[in-house]
């Protein structure tokens, strides 16, 4: 991922309603959400949440797919991957060592979150 993309991809969760969105898709997991079912959720008007899902799919954090009159969306994995390749790339000098605990921390705070 290159600074433009990454700039991309932070704009678009730089938003309350598209930052609640993503994290409502990764807890979803790989099937995702219809479109219809993310606006309840989120109390958002269904042409609004369209927008956000829109942004979100631009920034390569979200993917769609459509089976009949209803549209699947999924975060993007490997989108989310490269975000966070990229933001630690140049961590503590290229030291590995250093950096070895944050997925471990980012999950346990996964977990700790969902069991408040």
């Amino acid at each position: 991922m290159d600074q433009d993309r990454a700039v991309g991809a932070l704009g678009a969760l730089a938003q309350d309603t598209r930052l609640s969105v993503f994290r409502l898709l990764m807890q979803a997991g790989p099937d995702g959400m219809i479109a219809g079912a993310l606006a309840e959720a989120m109390d958002v008007p269904p042409s609004t949440m369209s927008h956000h899902l829109a942004k979100l799919e631009q920034a390569g954090l979200v993917t769609s797919r459509r089976t009949s009159r209803l549209i699947h969306y999924a975060a993007d994995y490997s989108g989310m991957q490269a975000l966070l390749a990229f933001l630690t790339a140049d961590c503590c000098q290229g030291d590995p060592r250093a950096c070895a605990d944050l997925l471990t921390t980012a999950a346990c705070g996964v977990a700790a979150e969902a069991g408040a």
